[in-house]
């Protein structure tokens, strides 16, 4: 039987928290994207142009190494994949994600947590990562509720 997964990027514990709820939500199994060298304070600082998030996200070419994670992608037909909007798109470990795994054929439905930003470019951006995938924008999630989770999750 095919199933959903729950996969998430989070720096500071906010999108873990949203994860969690929507696996929850959603009966989906739920992973982290972990990276290698996990960010410090110092390398979040978006407003110091030297550190590590900002030199990442100046180069679209990175890709922060990961973690290796034990997964059949093979056992899931959709992905609820969510992350913080760093620079009004992914953070590039995203993208280290979706090229380490064959997601052909498998549905991605975004979410996203974010101090205000919308998703941006982030659908265009990710896509030449997952060319034999189907993207949707889901939702931005700022200060939600676990009420405003359900109602999501009962639309995909």
């Amino acid at each position: 039987m095919k199933k959903r997964l729950v996969a998430y990027f989070s720096a500071g514990g906010t999108t873990k928290k949203v994860a969690e709820m929507i696996a929850n939500c959603a009966k989906a199994d739920l992973i982290e994207i972990t990276p290698k060298t996990p960010y410090t304070e110092r390398d979040l600082n978006w407003m110091d142009k030297k550190s590590r998030s900002s030199i990442e996200m100046s180069d679209k070419t990175y890709r922060p190494e990961l973690l290796d994670i034990d997964i059949d992608m093979n056992t899931y037909h959709e992905i609820i994949l969510g992350f913080p909007i760093w620079w009004y798109v992914a953070p590039t470990i995203v993208h280290t994600f979706l090229e380490k795994y064959n997601f052909s054929d498998k549905k991605i439905i975004l979410f996203a947590t974010s101090g205000g930003s919308g998703f941006g470019n982030t659908m265009r951006e990710l896509q030449p990562s997952v060319p034999n995938s189907v993207i949707e924008e889901g939702r931005i999630f700022n200060y939600t509720t676990r009420q405003q989770i359900i109602k999501w999750v009962e639309t995909l």
